[in-house]
């Protein structure tokens, strides 16, 4: 029986980021195996996906370190309640469904049978100071998801609940189609927000105490990038790619020869690191919590503690300069990353619409 699924997002989906690339990668899988969904969420400019309903331009928001998207505007409030009103969803499903905005007044309304997923780790002074009001509107939803034991740490220790923990998913079909990115020496990509909570700082860093012939390509941007361009700016072995698109993104996944990811704190799930396996590249990452869901020191990546310098420069030239230890980590970092694909979280979502649907 197909189904008609509605999806919130709480954040722009026109400015990458992982909730937003989880959110559009279940829908297409869904759409594809013959549901109909139709994407509610920010977007400033046009819409990514034709199944998109754009519910106006976000607002830059303080949350978990970061700057986030969201849109908690009168405004896109009254385009989520006309959005609901004209489309008969089967089944309703929000990503953090307490975020302000169009997620929490989707849960207000509860116009039909109701997933949550929550996707955020670490700490929430929001859910602590709105903690009665947001635990009530938390019994208004009727299946919840968290992604991680991290994430269900977090909501279930401020708001308590029953939850069912989904990994987050990855198209590993999508990333092994995609040809890779050209390079004349090898390469480390860094891909994220320019801001501490990443740590391109002491990826940065370490390459200065490193003589490796290398390429370093860095996409995304952030409050940090004009700065760190500054500061580091007399390196020729940097590439600074600004935003990049999805298709370039799996190209130099698929091209490097080590994926970086220096994160210092805030990291529930480590979708990228998943992605990097299904590339086929080996991984270099922070020992987080987070990380440590889908990565195994030794085993699929290496793993050093949350910014050692030192430490990251010693991995990254362990990797680079030991093809046998590089050919083991991209062989079992593939088995490991089939865990993940994200048809086989799609049929687990699917299940659960069902269920509340009937």
């Amino acid at each position: 029986m197909s189904l008609r699924v509605g999806m919130v997002c709480p954040y722009s989906l026109s400015i990458p980021g992982g909730v937003q690339a989880q959110v559009l990668g279940l829908a297409r899988e869904l759409r594809r195996s013959g549901h109909e969904v139709r994407v509610l969420g920010p977007c400033d400019g046009p819409p990514p996906e034709s199944f998109v309903t754009p519910l106006g331009d976000s607002l830059p928001t303080v949350a978990n370190g970061s700057i986030a998207p969201l849109a908690p505007d009168p405004s896109a409030t009254l385009r989520t309640l006309r959005a609901l009103r004209d489309e008969a969803f089967d089944v309703i499903h929000v990503h953090e469904p307490l975020a302000p905005g169009p997620p929490i007044t989707t849960v207000t309304l509860h116009t039909a049978p109701m997933v949550g997923t929550f996707h955020a780790a670490g700490r929430s002074s929001m859910y602590r100071v709105f903690r009665p009001g947001l635990k009530r509107l938390l019994d208004r939803i009727d299946h919840k998801v968290v992604v991680s034991k991290d994430a269900l740490a977090l909501v279930q220790g401020y708001l308590g609940g029953e939850y069912e923990v989904l990994f987050n998913g990855v198209a590993t079909n999508e990333i092994r189609a995609t040809p890779p990115r050209q390079h004349d020496r090898p390469a480390i990509f860094f891909v994220g927000r320019h801001e501490q909570r990443k740590g391109l700082e002491v990826l940065l860093e370490a390459l200065r105490r490193t003589d490796l012939d290398v390429s370093c390509w860095i996409a995304g941007d952030g409050p940090d990038t004009n700065r760190l361009r500054t500061e580091y700016g007399g390196d020729d072995r940097l590439e600074w790619l600004g935003r990049i698109n999805d298709a370039d993104k799996l190209a130099r996944l698929r091209g490097a020869s080590v994926f970086c990811a220096p994160s210092l704190h805030g990291e529930s799930f480590g979708v990228v690191l998943i992605e990097a396996m299904a590339a086929g590249t080996p991984v270099v990452a922070s020992a987080l919590d987070g990380y440590r869901n889908v990565a195994t020191d030794g085993v699929d990546a290496v793993l050093v503690p949350p910014g050692d310098v030192d430490g990251l420069g010693a991995a990254l030239r362990r990797v680079l300069g030991d093809p046998a230890l590089s050919a083991a980590f991209v062989e079992r970092g593939s088995l490991r990353a089939d865990d993940f694909a994200m048809s086989s979280l799609a049929a687990a979502y699917v299940d659960i619409y069902r269920r509340l649907a009937t």
